[in-house]
């Protein structure tokens, strides 16, 4: 066989087809077409390890990843090798029995274990070799009960077998947890039939009371929907927060954890309106007293949740305060455990969280030592403001109780924001709003559905290959195109050739066939000098795709619209009308229901429904009262966004 990839370390390393964007593709390429290239069809090799690695060689080369000097006789040339290459490993793979599995298999890598059953599969080694024997051999060369069960053949091949492996050690319920619960691994995970739902509760009730358990696997039970399919009830729901709660009071027990978080400071002295430092994962936000006194009619004050807090941004008027998947680290995307019904949350979204949780607080307090009620502003706006500026009639918003607990604030607030929505969606649907309509109207709010003023308000990126392509390419960090050399790098292939000169021929032979793919497509031009952005309105709306998953149309300039026109029509773009964003949307129904989450809070239903938990007091109450207070005024923005674009809009049509 052909010769070994070395490490600096002197351990062998074969080549390993990882797929065609992960980064060690490219640098494995070469080894594997010089494989190609040694590779004898009358002396084939004869170990299984070796025809593992000829079958990750042949993946390479049926992507296309070959040399960039090589000449298309070349190329077929070593197509053709491939093809004969494939019948041998058929071959090979084909004669596996009973008899000699167990010599076959022997001191496989742990590397090739998947592909060793993907191989054994297709030559049908399951049907003919019978579980002792395989299950045996497969054990002796190290291969694990997971990587098993992310093969469907073998799973259906020994089903009881392997139901009985599961049931023989509680911390077989990962299995169960990454199958069902695990963003990411349930189309990779498949369970024996023969595992019944009764199976499952044994196996998960055992692993919340093991002392191996995981903490992040406990949470996932905690938060997985009751249903008597997977095994999950309500006590076993409750058997696992309260394993989680103990199991987290003991980590900070034994770790100090390290300081994080934000601070709000009112200067008596300062001039700008806000001033940011960030000491490492402390942020601290200085307000202007002499701004805010400025500040106190009641436009002012709404402006001043969307630009001075920014719970906005200037360009699109789309909300920062989602969980954007932009805005996940590496570890965050690929290293942690999530939850495939869980609002993927980070860093990011918990440091906003608790920046604008603590800047609604303070800006409550700061307005209440002046005598302005905060609700007294919000209902301002619908019974006064909007009638005045849009000629949209009978909205109504009724403040709390300035004597009510923050129990009894909370539950009419969440209330009244309902309230408020549905007055919103029968006006846009209507043309008018009729209170006697809406006295009748009992269907619950879905803020996803919400509908807009404006049709085709927002662009999204469709589901096809091509656009995910090319805003992975553009935007990601880990997309291959970062780095050219230690002086042309950026954390992305956008960012590094706007903030630098880069030429065609700067790049790696192996980044050129994405950047040529990039240039056919139009998104970039080789103008000699360097290689750039053909349309700078068209590189701003994929930003905002990648960014906050959504842009404005109607925010946009004429030559953006028609941009985004030109992208719908090749498929890259729709548009669809809605109050929020998809993502917006998915951030109310984090807070405040299960309909699409649920590792959320479910404030709406727990406060509405009068089954919150009154041991923390009044102090729990209050928080969640900013919550809503921040929700609220975040729909009242998007609102009067939409009221005044729908007005341009009428104005520019006459």
């Amino acid at each position: 066989m052909a010769e070994e990839m070395v490490s600096q370390d002197s351990t062998p390393r074969r080549v390993r087809f990882y797929g065609v964007t992960d980064l060690a593709t490219p640098w494995q390429a070469g080894r594997a077409v010089e494989i190609v290239e040694r590779f004898d069809p009358e002396k084939p090799p004869t170990l299984a390890a070796d025809l593992i690695e000829l079958y990750n060689v042949q993946q390479f080369i049926e992507a296309g990843f070959f040399p960039s000097g090589y000449t298309e006789a070349q190329r077929a040339l070593a197509r053709e090798r491939v093809r004969v290459m494939r019948s041998v490993i058929a071959r090979f793979f084909a004669a596996i029995d009973n008899t000699n599995v167990q010599a076959f298999i022997a001191a496989i890598d742990y590397d090739y274990h998947a592909d060793l059953l993907e191989l054994l599969g297709r030559g049908r080694a399951f049907e003919r070799c019978d579980a002792e024997g395989m299950l045996s051999a497969l054990k002796a060369t190290g291969v694990d009960l997971g990587v098993m069960l992310a093969n469907k053949k073998i799973v259906q091949a020994y089903d009881t077998q392997l139901r009985d492996l599961l049931m023989s050690d509680v911390c077989n319920a990962e299995h169960v947890i990454r199958k069902n619960w695990h963003r990411g691994y349930g189309d990779e995970t498949y369970l024996p039939k023969s595992l019944t739902p009764g199976d499952a509760r044994e196996l998960l009730q055992g692993y919340v009371d093991s002392a191996d358990a995981n903490l992040n696997y406990i949470g996932l039970i905690e938060t997985a929907a009751v249903s008597s399919q997977t095994g999950i009830d309500a006590k076993l729901k409750l058997r696992a927060k309260r394993r989680k709660d103990q199991m987290t009071e003991e980590f900070f027990l034994r770790n100090a954890g390290f300081e994080s978080g934000c601070e709000v400071v009112l200067s008596e002295s300062q001039v700008e309106p806000v001033k940011v430092e960030i000491s490492g994962a402390v942020a601290s936000f200085a307000y202007s007293r002499v701004w805010l006194d400025q500040t106190l009619d009641n436009a002012s004050i709404l402006n001043n949740f969307q630009h001075l807090f920014e719970f906005a941004d200037r360009r699109h008027v789309l909300l920062t305060l989602p969980a954007y998947p932009a805005d996940l680290g590496v570890f965050e995307r690929f290293l942690t455990t999530t939850g495939r019904a869980d609002y993927h949350i980070g860093i990011a979204f918990r440091t906003l969280d608790a920046s604008s949780l603590l800047q609604t607080s303070f800006y409550y307090h700061y307005l209440a030592s002046k005598e302005v009620s905060l609700e007294a502003v919000i209902a301002w706006f619908f019974e006064e403001y909007i009638a005045a500026e849009f000629g949209a009639l009978n909205f109504s918003f009724t403040p709390s109780g300035s004597d009510s607990l923050y129990l009894q604030r909370a539950r009419h607030l969440f209330a009244e924001m309902e309230s408020v929505a549905m007055q919103f969606a029968l006006y846009v649907e209507n043309g008018e709003l009729d209170r006697d309509l809406l006295a009748i109207t009992s269907d619950p709010v879905r803020y996803k559905e919400l509908p807009s003023l404006l049709g085709g308000k927002y662009v999204y990126a469709t589901e096809g290959e091509e656009v995910s392509g090319i805003l992975y390419t553009l935007f990601s960090d880990q997309s291959g195109l970062t780095y050219i050399n230690d002086a042309l790098n950026a954390q992305s292939l956008a960012e590094l050739i706007t903030q630098n000169e880069v030429s065609y021929r700067d790049f790696l032979d192996y980044q050129k066939r994405s950047i040529d793919h990039l240039i056919a497509l139009g998104i970039l031009e080789d103008t000699g000098v360097r290689v750039q952005f053909t349309s700078r309105e068209q590189l701003s709306v994929l930003m905002s795709l990648f960014k906050t998953q959504a842009a404005s149309y109607y925010r946009l300039s004429n030559r953006g619209r028609v941009e985004v026109d030109s992208m719908g029509e090749k498929g890259w773009v729709a548009r669809r009308a809605s109050l929020l964003t998809a993502a917006e949307g998915s951030y109310y129904n984090y807070f405040l229901n299960k309909l699409e989450f649920h590792n959320g809070p479910e404030l709406r239903n727990k406060y509405l429904h009068g089954s919150q938990a009154n041991k923390d007091g009044e102090a729990a109450h209050f928080r969640t009262y900013i919550i809503a207070l921040r929700l609220l005024i975040a729909l009242v923005i998007k609102m009067n966004e939409d009221f005044r674009l729908a007005a341009e809009k009428d104005e520019s049509f006459d």
